[in-house]
């Protein structure tokens, strides 16, 4: 490895590198990162790994200077590709059924059909191939050379050219690849049909469509897949991900796996939608001179309250990954999806236990920071754009006016406005009370609860109850100076028969903590 000291080392796709001591590119980077003058550039389009073992330590990630280019950003940037859309579709029985209604053949599309040992997959999937062609019309030939179908598109006529990567003849396959390699312009190819490749590294960028059938439990290999359909293209404005999901069948035996499957696959995305809106970027008043602050980044007042280059990092650089990890809880997932869990069981409880998993050194201070401005970036993400005083028209509907100015040094101190639909909302004067109510699973529930009808949605939330999460240590560790604060203000402790359920959550703490204290009591007494 000493060959590689004193050189710059770039390291693409990074997310397959792994803590995991077996990994041996994780062994190659930690060799790499003992030497004393090496240099790394990690590089990876996706947030996520598709397994729990991370990427790097936190002692080695801290190491890292993180440069975050979003989505959002990377739109933002292109001539021609403006709008990413993230859609759902439901189906019963078969998935070949559904297809007319999510299948526009007139788009330049990759499908991904479901793998053979999913609850989705009919078990054959080259029948499943030609079933696909069949919903798009008449199969007129083969090319002998390309192994490429033309295919008579229903309607209009028009002969399609589609790809069969699904047949891994070792006679057939290759020839189909080698063509892919050489398209050139829009009309070389139309449809893809694929089962596990057309995903990482797979560079087509006439494609608008990716149709991915069935739930995917790798938060990376969703990312992997919608970015075949991100590249920037002449005479493509919008490109669009769809997920086709099997919808739960209340009389069928595995109705808590595929209940699961449908909550999961809303989930993840619901976390693409986040990720896709505008990242709000945080910056210290004090260290703000005047200048015209870039789009979507707020000021925050940090002379009575310092905010450490921690905190300021993590805001900045780790959002995204801490919802991630927040809708890795799958049963705190189940029952966020299924409008079974208040929102600020969310919010008080499980985000800041996931923020201080993530990063157990924090303070109780930067921790309360931290879930302050996730939820900040949230609440303005879901409801408005930020807005420069300077940008507000005249005469235009302020809710709740300008803040008062006590120090004449900050008269010239611009104010930031949360535009929401006609109205600006001057951002200090923001409820905390509504900030404390977002639910990031909210739109999710939205989504399902008009998806399905309300003997499904029924069926959904008895599955998810049957198994409801238990009190964690940490969970209770966040809750306890809550319960606190609930058993000063009501002069009495939370009951589990109220019939508010954040106060029946703060009584299930407080009979597990207190289950605790009697068997420690025992156990000091034996």
């Amino acid at each position: 490895m000493a060959v590689f000291d004193h050189c710059l080392v770039a390291i693409d796709e990074f997310h397959h590198v792994s803590a995991d001591e077996n990994s041996r590119l994780g062994a190659l980077l930690d060799a790499l990162m003992k030497l004393p003058h090496a240099h790394i550039i990690a590089m990876t389009g996706s947030y996520f790994r598709g397994d729990t073992v991370p990427i790097l330590l936190p002692e080695d990630e801290a190491q890292f200077t993180k440069v975050s280019y979003s989505y959002y950003e990377q739109l933002n940037g292109y001539e021609h590709l403006k709008s990413l859309g993230i859609g759902y579709h439901f189906y019963q029985g078969r998935y070949i059924n559904a297809l007319p209604s999510v299948l526009d053949p007139t788009k330049k599309t990759i499908i991904h059909i479901p793998n053979v040992n999913s609850g989705e997959s009919t078990k054959d999937k080259h029948t499943e191939v030609d079933a696909i062609l069949d919903a798009l019309g008449d199969v007129e030939s083969q090319d002998p050379i390309s192994g490429v179908y033309r295919v008579k598109r229903k309607g209009d006529g028009k002969l399609l050219k589609v790809a069969n990567l699904v047949d891994d003849n070792v006679a057939e396959r290759p020839k189909v690849q080698a063509y892919l390699r050489t398209i050139a312009t829009a009309d070389d190819i139309d449809i893809i049909i694929a089962l596990g490749m057309a995903k990482e590294g797979f560079d087509w960028p006439y494609c608008e469509h990716v149709l991915t059938i069935g739930y995917r439990s790798s938060l990376t290999e969703v990312v992997q897949i919608i970015g075949r359909a991100t590249r920037d293209c002449k005479g493509k404005t919008h490109a669009q991900f769809t997920n086709l999901i099997a919808q739960p069948d209340a009389q069928d035996d595995d109705v808590k796996v595929s209940v699961n499957n449908m909550l999961k696959a809303i989930t993840t995305s619901l976390l693409m939608e986040q990720i896709l809106a505008p990242s709000i970027q945080f910056k210290p008043r004090s260290q703000w001179n005047g200048e015209d602050l870039p789009p979507n980044t707020l000021i925050i007042d940090d002379k009575v309250a310092p905010v450490s280059k921690k905190v300021l990092d993590i805001l900045n650089g780790d959002k995204e990954e801490i919802m991630a990890t927040l809708m890795a809880n799958e049963q705190l997932v189940k029952e966020a999806v299924s409008n079974m869990l208040p929102a600020e069981l969310i919010t008080q409880g499980a985000l800041p236990a996931t923020i201080q998993k993530m990063y157990p050194d924090l303070t109780d201070y930067e921790l309360e920071q931290i879930r302050s401005g996730i939820l900040q970036s949230l609440y303005i993400n879901k409801h408005g754009v930020l807005v420069d005083e300077k940008d507000v028209p005249e005469g235009a509907d302020i809710v709740g006016g300008p803040s008062p100015v006590n120090d004449p040094d900050e008269i010239t101190v611009s104010r930031q406005f949360l535009k929401m639909g006609e109205k600006f909302i001057n951002i200090e004067n923001l409820n905390i009370d509504l900030i404390e109510t977002v639910n990031p699973f909210h739109g999710a529930y939205e989504i399902l609860s008009k998806s399905v009808t309300v003997a499904m949605l029924k069926t959904i939330q008895e599955a998810v109850s049957a198994n409801q999460a238990q009190v964690s240590e940490d969970e209770a560790t966040i809750l306890w100076p809550r319960i606190q604060d609930f058993a000063r203000q009501h002069q009495r402790p939370p009951e589990l028969t109220s019939s508010d359920p954040l106060e029946v959550r703060y009584a299930q703490v407080l009979a597990y903590l207190r289950n605790k204290k009697q068997a420690k009591m025992v156990k000091q007494g034996s």
